[in-house]
């Protein structure tokens, strides 16, 4: 690994980081490349599902078409 970035981090959450190392016996640097892992894996997964918003075409166009649903 060699891409280096240097981010500025507000006292509460620097803190948080520091005790949730120090718990888990797991570096600063490794919870934070874990954490960007995980929101990078759901933003592919949120495309891939926003990709089929509206693509199914069947059913009815307009839920007042069902049978059953009286309009007022």
């Amino acid at each position: 690994m060699s891409n280096t970035i240097t981010i500025r981090v507000p006292k509460p959450l620097a803190t948080w980081l520091q005790e949730k190392s120090a718990r888990t016996g797991i570096s600063q640097g490794q919870i934070v490349r874990e954490q960007l892992e995980r929101v990078r894996r759901g933003d592919k997964k949120t495309k891939n599902f926003m990709r089929l918003a509206g693509a199914i075409r069947t059913g009815a166009r307009d839920l007042s078409m069902r049978k059953g649903f009286a309009k007022s």
